[in-house]
């Protein structure tokens, strides 16, 4: 995690054509939400797509947490949308309640069940949550609850290991994220997701397919589409922005605050030295 300081950094405000969120989690502890919040202040885009696991409904069944940021994350949303930005959600496993509800507008965001994006070059992607292509949430749900709790085990893990990294001045480090490059079994995972995904695109007719589920940011054509995962906002706090020539970036917002605290931290120390050098 990050210190509150870098959490209130501004940079500069950001408009692109199309932005692509997913697997913010709100309702459980891990989510960032203020690291959220500080993205959605500086990033505006005439479409924002919620990529599904926006709110995690399996955590608060078994007990209810939402503080006032969580709040402030769905307000800050809904004003998006009243100054008229056009937000779609698109319901994943989590919030997988909301699917009851394809068709309908919840002050001003539209519920769908997937959608094709026509970006600004003319090639059409398929944006899915992606849950519908891993199998244990399809056939072994039991399973997916465990990992789920397993997950959330991890990030608990991490907490500890990063109080004492940031004693050491180092940087943020992700058991679970760890894991899941080094596991065997999940690297295979990942590679099958990211194909089953991409032949659904191509079964569609489209050039491409952005989605979520996985908790792990990407972006290649090696299954003859572009894939582009948008990651996360319970580690990693990624996004997906698609410039308004058609390009498309991943966005890695801890990453860009800290970059951004160094610069203040060496302007600060200049302006130090400069103070006792004219002293």
């Amino acid at each position: 995690m990050l210190s509150d300081r870098m959490t209130t950094v501004r940079p500069e405000n950001r408009r692109v054509r199309s932005l692509f969120i997913s697997d913010i989690h709100l309702g459980t502890k891990g989510c960032q939400a203020q690291l959220f919040l500080d993205f959605l202040r500086v990033h505006d885009a005439d479409t924002i797509y919620l990529v599904g696991d926006i709110v995690d409904g399996w955590r608060l069944r078994s007990g209810w947490y939402w503080p006032q940021l969580h709040n402030d994350v769905v307000q800050k949303m809904l004003r998006k949308a009243r100054q008229g930005t056009r937000i779609l959600y698109i319901p994943g496993n989590h919030d997988e309640f909301l699917r009851d509800y394809y068709g309908s507008h919840f002050g001003g965001i539209e519920v769908v069940e997937q959608a094709i994006h026509e970006g600004a070059d003319g090639r059409r992607y398929l944006v899915i949550h992606g849950d519908f292509f891993d199998m244990v949430v399809r056939h072994a749900k039991w399973l997916a609850f465990l990992g789920d709790w397993a997950y959330v085990s991890a990030l608990g893990v991490s907490t500890y290991i990063n109080v004492v990294r940031r004693k050491l001045g180092l940087t943020y480090w992700s058991l679970s994220a760890w894991a899941k490059l080094k596991v065997k079994n999940a690297v295979n995972f990942i590679s099958e997701f990211e194909e089953a995904l991409s032949g659904e695109a191509q079964r569609l007719g489209c050039d491409g397919v952005i989605c979520g589920h996985i908790h792990h940011a990407a972006m290649h054509d090696m299954h003859g589409v572009r894939y582009i995962n948008t990651g996360d906002w319970v580690e990693s706090c990624t996004a997906v922005a698609e410039n308004f020539d058609g390009t498309f970036e991943i966005i890695r917002w801890t990453r860009s605050v800290r970059l951004l605290q160094d610069d203040i931290e060496r302007e600060e120390a200049a302006l130090s030295d400069a103070a006792r050098s004219a002293a």
